[in-house]
């Protein structure tokens, strides 16, 4: 619904002007009332103030996604990426090569945060929620560090605060950040990794009592992504190498509840983790733990050194947690199909082909007549055949025959109404709950109600 970016030099001095964009919701999509009532952003702004996907898309190219950009962000390339790249899908475009073709790449300022605070933690203010537990919210961490942050969670805003936050982190501490710059090749993450040494590890999944972050060790290539399976060297491995697959599957998956933190099962926590090269993760050679941070972050490299040797040849172990791998990858794909799809969420089904990509890069030079004299079979690939109608209708409805919308009232009446628990049942259960537990300022109240009259306008007519 939103885009907010803005170029700088590699000083971080801003160059040309911010980008603040609004994309217009489309009358097959439902917003999340609690995030709408987090950015103030109603469906209602994005259709008369906003611009359709296609032409954002194509202001992405002419002004945004130019050679040799670096794309930043906060938890963007687990988050932010992921939209990205089915917005370029679900618009005939590329889903990939806005991030790497022409010398562009990503990187992410999230786990950059995480590593500072870790390992070289002075010259910041961090922040805490109100239990104590550390956080690194972008909106705390300006906060306590008294960097201006006037509308957070606006896209743009959050871009600027972002902007100053990373000035800091590279004044306070030059050699790291510029280290972790250059760790965003995933050729060189993939030498580290698989040097066979123990690394320094941060990344989201470890415990925040440990400030994110252990020495870690490769035991096994990933067996179907491009990244490896590592052990956390904080735990000894000997209670998790006596485990079956199916024992390793239940301690990978299991997760205590609120009030079970404490309970025995709790404390087994399975230290094994997929580390992907493509996603810029903080790692680093052990020696950047000195003693503050090892007796900070509870580590001591010597005791890592002696689980590794534990480890080491523990071949049949390895076994097991690929197989465990295998079984719950393939319990997640069981559970996708059980799930009804659109078209829209099947970019993950594979790559496109070569006679598929030339011909959708046609597409992006016709004009808008043009459109209505393309045939959508001309595409091998099923799935771009059967997003020809969604798009148009998206950005072009103009162009509809009569019998392509009345394909689209279809599409989109099922995918919103179908079922007793359809989306539109649930959207607008979601709203009465919001309602029913206040309480709720005026200008919440009025959020509400324009997604309530929202959805109401999605109803077809009877």
């Amino acid at each position: 619904m939103q885009f907010g970016g803005q170029r700088t030099d590699m000083n971080l001095k801003p160059i040309g002007r911010a980008q603040s964009v609004l994309i217009r919701m489309t009358n097959d999509h439902l917003p999340d009332p609690s995030s709408v009532l987090v950015t103030g952003i109603t469906p209602q702004k994005t259709i008369a103030n906003g611009i359709t996907e296609a032409d954002f898309l194509k202001m992405f190219y002419e002004e945004i996604a130019l050679p040799d950009t670096i794309f930043c962000g906060y938890n963007s390339v687990r988050f932010d990426d992921e939209f990205i790249r089915y917005l370029h899908y679900r618009n005939f475009y590329d889903p990939y090569e806005w991030h790497y073709k022409d010398g562009r790449s990503r990187w992410d300022l999230l786990d950059v945060v995480r590593m500072t605070r870790a390992l070289r933690p002075d010259g910041f203010n961090w922040p805490q929620d109100k239990t104590g537990k550390a956080v690194n919210n972008l909106e705390l961490l300006t906060s306590v560090n008294k960097i201006k942050h006037n509308n957070a969670h606006d896209a743009l805003s959050d871009t600027l605060a972002l902007i100053a936050i990373a000035k800091k982190l590279k004044t306070m501490h030059p050699k790291l950040f510029d280290y972790l710059l250059r760790m965003r090749d995933k050729k060189k993450v993939a030498k580290l990794v698989d040097g066979g040494q123990p690394f320094t590890y941060t990344s989201g999944k470890y415990q925040s009592e440990y400030e994110k972050t252990t020495i870690a060790v490769k035991i096994a290539s990933h067996p179907n992504r491009s990244g490896a399976l590592v052990y956390d060297l904080r735990y000894d491995p000997k209670p998790f190498i006596k485990m079956d697959t199916p024992e390793i599957v239940d301690c990978w998956v299991w997760r205590p509840k609120p009030g079970e933190e404490n309970n025995a099962k709790a404390q087994i926590q399975f230290p094994v983790k997929s580390l992907l090269f493509n996603r810029c993760p903080a790692v680093a050679p052990i020696s950047v733990l000195d003693e503050d941070s090892q007796k900070r972050l509870q580590i001591e490299v010597a005791r890592a050194k002696d689980n590794l040797k534990k480890l080491t040849g523990q071949k049949q172990f390895v076994s097991n947690v690929i197989k465990a791998l295998g079984e719950l990858d393939k319990r997640r794909q069981e559970s996708q199909k059980a799930t009804i799809q659109s078209v829209d969420a099947k970019l993950y089904e594979g790559f496109f082909s070569d006679e598929d990509h030339a011909l959708m890069k046609t597409i992006h030079k016709k004009t808008t007549a043009s459109l209505a004299s393309v045939q959508f079979e001309m595409f091998k690939d099923k799935r771009l055949q059967a997003l020809w109608v969604p798009y148009l209708a998206r950005n072009f409805p103009s162009v509809l025959s009569s019998t392509q919308l009345a394909d689209w009232e279809k599409y989109r009446t099922k995918y919103l109404m179908d079922g007793p628990d359809s989306r539109l049942t649930v959207y607008f259960n979601k709203i009465a709950e919001m309602r029913a537990n206040p309480p709720l300022d005026k200008s919440k109240q009025s959020l509400l109600e324009d997604l309530q009259l929202y959805g109401e306008s999605l109803l077809p007519a009877v």
